[in-house]
């Protein structure tokens, strides 16, 4: 199954029992006002829960001196090259 059929999957079966609760199929013992909010509060949960996922993973991102340590390398080296051609840069 493809990630898109199991979101529309999802999204169908959320759908489903909105509808069931708007029509008073399912009972939940709350106001009616709450049932035709619950796609925005739905659409809240989302939104915080993807910042929170995004501030993390820029909060625990990794550093990679060596690879850093190499680029410098590779870019004195493509320097050298291009100096040996004739170019010449204004540091």
């Amino acid at each position: 199954m493809t990630k898109l059929a199991e979101w529309l999957a999802g999204v169908i079966v959320i759908t489903a029992i909105w509808f069931s609760c708007l029509s008073n199929d399912i009972i939940l013992n709350s106001h009616d006002l709450h049932s035709w909010l619950l796609p925005f509060y739905g659409v809240i949960a989302f939104g915080l829960y993807s910042l929170v996922v995004v501030l993390y993973r820029v909060f625990t991102f990794n550093d990679c001196p060596e690879a850093a340590k190499e680029l410098k390398e590779e870019i004195q080296m493509a320097r050298e090259d291009l100096a040996k051609k004739g170019f010449k840069f204004d540091d």
